[in-house]
């Protein structure tokens, strides 16, 4: 069956994003009989000239209708409609919940895109783990072979669910200089935060529960709520992080499961919670008998401004569980991370983590023991925030010099990330990075750490990943991808990806 030319009518002057006046318009279509199946519809490079608009706003559409059922794509042929008509000629029934609760969107599509950054010769801002000059590499050789030779076959067996039980008393005086004090019985060993995050969701919210988060927010947290088919609801930034009084009001009204909040350096903003904000989160916690997930990942990368105690050293009542990690910024791949939770809620929370993989490797476990007891990790630390704080600055100066005049950022006082907005007019940061990767630099697409659209004009770049010679290379390259695309003649709309 040839192409039909679709009837879309699109509002260039709604706040609806392009991308989905374009679902609903082929939604309504598809489910009229207006569009039967086995259409073939328009290739995304055709529908998006004829309507002119951005090819990445009709990717997308199609995407979220593939995801939905709607159409199907046959590789060499084409993207056909897979859905017959409805009988009643309706709009398939929603879950009667508003949009700020529904289940996040599909974002595979900008995911996909994002994949071209792992090319060889790209230089890469966009993920978030440290450069291999940044592990202690001669350190931890040493250190596993004097626990082979120590422990012989017991370090490569089984632990307990709870984890290596002289790591645990190590996590507990660890923290205590954090002003976390806490018994090593409160403390979980897991395989790094992402799991203790997925532990502690998978214990304390049913299938269908809700998660409250900041809007931006860290991306996992939406992933573990997709892949557990929880409900999520954002709440808005200021300067200060997520708003205590928009927080309030829905708590007024709702009773979710969770609240999930990076209070220090967060992922994607690099923004710092005050002190009165956080006594402020917590009362509101308590109050309302909501516990918050700590993910206090990035603590300890502070280059400058005051040191602000965790959550978990302000509570007095159990409310906070604490998730961090000692291989972040050392050891990734060892994936060692750790919770700590005072209440009730621990021995419920061991169960999971026995079900999920029975035990965290006890050799990595062993060895993060032993690099704690000899000063490894600590000067490692040392070592890294005075190399992250150097390539911050040399962010901050090629910033300034190669990115598009009208960007806006706020200088990081710590973390791995400079959270940059683009100007308008021009390209969004979707469009942008198309250009860029062919310039071989890439940036996380702000598009993904928003959940029901935003973002689209922000990038967040890791300057951490790369060394200041080629934050410069890679900076000015951003730039100049900027300049081709502005210069020239092209309509650019806003066209959110999630």
């Amino acid at each position: 069956m040839a192409s039909p030319r679709l009837s879309i009518p699109l509002d260039r002057e709604s706040e609806e994003p392009i991308y989905k006046q374009l679902i609903r318009h082929i939604r309504a279509q598809i489910d009229s009989g207006q569009l039967p199946s086995g259409t073939r519809l328009p290739a995304s490079r055709e529908l998006a000239r004829e309507i002119n608009v951005s090819r990445i706003s009709v990717v997308n559409a199609y995407a979220e209708l593939r995801a939905e059922g709607y159409l199907s794509a046959h590789a060499g042929r084409g993207t056909f409609v897979s859905r017959e008509q409805q009988t009643n000629g309706t709009l398939p029934e929603s879950n009667g919940r508003s949009g700020a609760e529904t289940n996040p969107v599909h974002d595979y599509p900008i995911r996909d895109m994002m994949k071209l950054a792992r090319r060889p010769g790209v230089i890469n801002f966009s993920h978030g783990a440290p450069p291999p000059e940044f592990f202690p590499m001669p350190q931890l050789q040493t250190v596993l072979n004097a626990i082979l030779e120590r422990d012989g076959a017991t370090a490569l067996g089984y632990e307990k669910a709870e984890g290596y039980g002289p790591l645990r008393n190590a996590v507990r005086d660890y923290v205590s200089a954090l002003g976390i004090l806490c018994s090593a019985d409160n403390v979980l060993i897991t395989a790094g935060a992402q799991q203790a995050i997925d532990l502690i969701v998978q214990s304390l919210v049913n299938e269908g529960g809700t998660i409250v988060t900041a809007s931006p927010t860290y991306i996992g947290i939406l992933d573990v709520a997709r892949a557990r088919r929880l409900q999520v609801h954002t709440i808005p930034i200021d300067d200060e992080g997520m708003r205590i009084d928009c927080l309030e009001q829905y708590l007024l009204e709702h009773q979710p499961s969770l609240i999930y909040v990076t209070p220090t350096f967060d992922n994607p903003t690099g923004k710092v919670m005050p002190l009165h904000r956080r006594r402020q989160l917590l009362n509101l916690a308590n109050e309302h008998g909501v516990p918050i997930i700590e993910d206090a990942i990035y603590h300890e990368f502070r280059f400058e401004g005051e040191a602000l105690p965790p959550l978990k050293a302000l509570d007095e009542t159990g409310i906070v569980v604490h998730v961090s990690a000692f291989t972040k910024m050392l050891l990734p791949g060892m994936r060692i991370g750790y919770l700590i939770c005072t209440n009730n809620h621990f021995d419920r929370l061991v169960r999971v983590k026995g079900a999920a993989d029975i035990s965290t490797s006890g050799l990595n476990q062993r060895v993060i023991h032993m690099m704690l007891q000899r000063g490894i990790i600590a000067q490692q630390f040392e070592r890294n925030i005075r190399e992250l704080r150097r390539r911050r600055d040399a962010a901050l100066i090629a910033a300034e010099k190669y990115l598009p005049k009208g960007s806006t950022w706020e200088v990081p006082q710590g973390g791995v990330y400079l959270w940059v907005t683009l100007p308008k007019p021009g390209p969004t940061a979707a469009e942008l990075f198309i250009s860029a990767v062919q310039k071989n630099v890439s940036f996380a697409i702000g598009n993904v750490f928003f959940m029901h659209g935003g973002g689209t004009r922000n990038m967040r770049l890791n300057y951490g990943m790369q060394r200041p010679e080629l934050i410069e290379e890679g900076f000015k390259r951003l730039g100049a991808a900027w300049n081709e695309m502005a210069e020239q003649s092209y309509h650019f709309e806003i066209s959110p990806l999630l």
